[in-house]
């Protein structure tokens, strides 16, 4: 019986729906901020974190036995790597919020918290079409996925502006949000940074 082949592009796409789930979990927990769930929140999203290690490791014992692969070897384990850096992100920043102790949302944390959710959603619609991306039906999500990387540009300048501008007398809310908004806005330039290889990708294979 012929051992199954496995797939590399399912693999990539498994890898991203962990980052989904990560991400849809940070906005129901901003959503529904309580600050005595924090703990099993972070237990819940750790678990999702080490499945997305564990599919990573999965694909990179494959490659390690496969001498063909449907594109470069090199360009499945950056993507990999870059996919594993979104699901590290997201728990970084519910672990943020734990470690400052925050006792109450800044404002414009749920908003960006969406974003990310967004972001996350479009690269992993991009990554379902990845497989037949000679076709070009998956420019629309890598769009997206720019677009919403711009919105939590602009969204993260201005929050720090706002912070600097109006908590200026209290200078640990300055502190933490500033660290909380930075690795927020990591997780989306991380996302953008996976749509961007794919449309190398594109290039390089067309």
């Amino acid at each position: 019986m012929a051992k199954e082949k496995f797939d590399y592009f399912d693999a990539l796409v498994n890898q991203v729906n962990y980052s989904c789930q990560e991400a849809r979990m940070l906005v129901d927990a901003f959503r529904d901020f309580q600050r005595d769930r924090l703990p099993e929140q972070l237990a819940a999203m750790h678990e999702l974190e080490n499945a997305a290690d564990e599919q990573t490791h999965a694909l990179f014992t494959h490659l390690a036995r496969e001498f063909i692969t449907p594109i470069d070897r090199e360009d499945i384990i950056e993507m990999a790597h870059r996919l594993d850096d979104i699901a590290d992100y997201i728990e970084d920043v519910l672990q943020q919020i734990y470690m400052f102790d925050v006792h109450e949302l800044y404002e414009q944390a749920l908003p960006m918290a969406v974003l990310i959710e967004r972001a996350a959603t479009a690269l992993h619609g991009a990554l379902q079409e990845f497989r037949n991306f000679k076709k070009g039906e998956m420019a629309e999500h890598i769009i997206a996925v720019n677009n919403f990387e711009e919105e939590a540009d602009k969204l993260y300048i201005e929050s720090i502006h706002d912070l600097y501008q109006n908590h200026v007398d209290n200078p640990v809310h300055i502190l933490k949000w500033s660290n909380i908004f930075l690795r927020m806005e990591r997780c989306v330039d991380a996302c953008e940074n996976v749509a961007d290889m794919m449309g190398t990708i594109i290039v390089k294979n067309s």
